[in-house]
C-alpha cells in the first residue's frame, strides 16, 4: 500500500473511484464526484492534503481537503479544515485503506499547523479516529443551529491555535451542487442504473 499525493493526470481515474465509491448508498446515484471535481477548481482546495492509496499499481481510496469558515460571534473569522469526500472502492472497503488514508492525512495536517478538522459523517465511525461533537467546543454549523448535533464533528489537532467560541461554521459554496450539475456531469462516465434503497438519505 502506498499513499501518496493526488496528481491531476489522476483527477479522472479518482472520480470515477469516488462514483464507485458512493453510487447509491446516500441516494439514488451520487453527487459526490462532481463536488470533488468542483472542488479541485477552487480556492479552498488544499492541494497539499489530496491523497490518494495505490495499491499494486491501482488507486483503491482517495480524501480530499478543503478550507471552511468558521465566524465567532465576537466577530471575525478563521478557516478550519474539512475533509470529503473521502471514497474506497466498493471491492476494497473493509481492508482499512480508508482508515489508513484519515490517520495519515491528519497528522499531515497537524504537522502543517493546521488548528483543526471539522466533519459531518457517523460519529460510530469518526470517532475512532478522535472526531467529539462540534457543539462541544462551541463551534455549530449553519445547517444544524445551536443545538447537539452528534454528526458535525471536530477533532483539535492544535488547542492553542483554535478559533475563540462560540460562532458558526459554513462549509465552503463548492459543495452545494445542482441535481441538474450533476446530471449533466455524471453524462461523462459509463451509465449505471439508479436505485432506491433502504437506508438513503434522500430519494
Amino acid at each position: 500500500m502506498n499513499i501518496r499525493l493526488e496528481r491531476p493526470e489522476d483527477y479522472r481515474e479518482v472520480e470515477h473511484l469516488v462514483r464507485e465509491a458512493f453510487w447509491n448508498v446516500y441516494a439514488p446515484g451520487c453527487c459526490e464526484h462532481y463536488i470533488l471535481h468542483r472542488l479541485r477548481q477552487d480556492p479552498c482546495f488544499v492541494r497539499s492534503l489530496s491523497y490518494v492509496v495505490e495499491d499494486q499499481g491501482r488507486l483503491v481510496a482517495q480524501i480530499a481537503y478543503a478550507k471552511g469558515i468558521y465566524r465567532p460571534d465576537k466577530g471575525g473569522e478563521q478557516e478550519l479544515l474539512l475533509f470529503g469526500p473521502v471514497g474506497v472502492l466498493p471491492e476494497e472497503q473493509g481492508k482499512g485503506y480508508g482508515s489508513a488514508l484519515i490517520r495519515f492525512t491528519l497528522e499531515r495536517a497537524q504537522e502543517l499547523g493546521w488548528p483543526g478538522v471539522v466533519i459531518t459523517g457517523n460519529p460510530a465511525y469518526y470517532s475512532r479516529f478522535g472526531f467529539v461533537p462540534a457543539s462541544r467546543h462551541g463551534i455549530y454549523h449553519r445547517a444544524f443551529g445551536r443545538e447537539e448535533a452528534p454528526v458535525f464533528q471536530l477533532k483539535v489537532l492544535h488547542p492553542a491555535d483554535m478559533p475563540s467560541t462560540p460562532g458558526w461554521y459554513e462549509d465552503p459554496p463548492c459543495y452545494n451542487v445542482s441535481p441538474e450539475e450533476v446530471e449533466a456531469f455524471d453524462r461523462q462516465f459509463p451509465a449505471k442504473e439508479k436505485k432506491v434503497l433502504p437506508g438513503q438519505l434522500s430519494h
